[in-house]
């Protein structure tokens, strides 16, 4: 029953065109906004741009769980916690790829910090590690990440985040798997409390540019709306959002041409 199942996960990379490791988006309400989030302050920017964590005020806590084309085996679960403290803003983060023989793994520690009213900076130390049913034991690898984040205007907000500038990956027997290094560099603009416009470009070292646009706004108190597009090739998303309390519940759902829906949800814990 495992052969058939590895086969499937890798005519689905392939199909993809991701290598067979990635550092994955999380987060229900960024990939409903087709992961345009370079710029934009949330808990999950422990995977986005770590720099606009500066401007957290209070702790907060999340989940996260995505079934990539509802197949068992390419669940994506995760969570993150960030805590702001006297001199700035620290970020824990992880996530688990894969079902049964075959995992990946992401632990992360952030750090930010407001350099001027404007400007943020923050930087990630990560672990990769992975698994595979030929092995005895895991692989793994140390990288890092950094961001800037800075708020030109009241409505507009500019980002930047390098991922894995260093280009380093698993050493497999046959050689260094190297894992992407990716830039990318964005902004939002917040026309009221009703509307969010987001929009950046994205480079994965080993693929063409490609521009992610989304769209949130709030039809109702504590209800949002969000879409996004991006492209080449062409992908749509869409999602939902509701916060009662300290609570947030956001889903999403992310269109693949070829392989098909992906459905995800988050639950966010905010102290204040």
């Amino acid at each position: 029953m495992l052969k058939p199942f590895l086969i499937l996960i890798v005519s689905v990379i392939s199909c993809l065109k991701i290598s067979a490791s990635d550092n994955y988006p999380v987060g229900a309400r960024p990939i409903a906004l087709s992961n345009a989030f370079v710029s934009i302050t949330d808990l999950w920017s422990t995977f986005h741009n770590q720099a606009t964590l500066a401007s957290f005020e209070t702790f907060s806590a999340g989940i996260f769980y995505e079934s990539k084309f509802l197949i068992d085996e390419l669940t994506l679960a995760a969570g993150s916690v960030v805590l702001p403290i006297e001199t700035g803003t620290f970020g824990i983060s992880f996530y688990q790829f894969g079902e049964g023989a075959f995992k990946e793994h992401k632990v992360a520690l952030a750090f930010s910090k407001k350099l001027s009213p404007r400007l943020n900076a923050g930087i990630q130390l990560d672990y990769f590690s992975q698994r595979f049913p030929e092995n005895e034991s895991s692989i793994g690898f140390a990288t890092f990440e950094f961001g800037l984040s800075y708020k030109t205007t009241e409505q507009l907000t500019l980002g930047a985040h390098f991922f894995n500038p260093v280009n380093n990956g698993f050493q497999l027997p046959e050689g260094k798997q190297k894992m992407p290094a990716v830039f990318r560099f964005g902004g939002h603009y917040q026309f009221s409390d009703l509307v969010l416009i987001s929009s950046e470009v994205h480079k994965n070292s080993d693929f063409p540019w490609v521009v992610k646009t989304g769209l949130e706004f709030a039809p109702a108190p504590n209800l949002f709306l969000r879409f996004g597009i991006s492209g080449r090739p062409v992908a749509y998303t869409a999602g939902l959002g509701y916060s009662f309390g300290k609570i947030t519940t956001d889903f999403a759902f992310s269109y693949h041409g070829n392989l098909g829906l992906s459905p995800a949800v988050s639950i966010r814990y905010n102290l204040q």
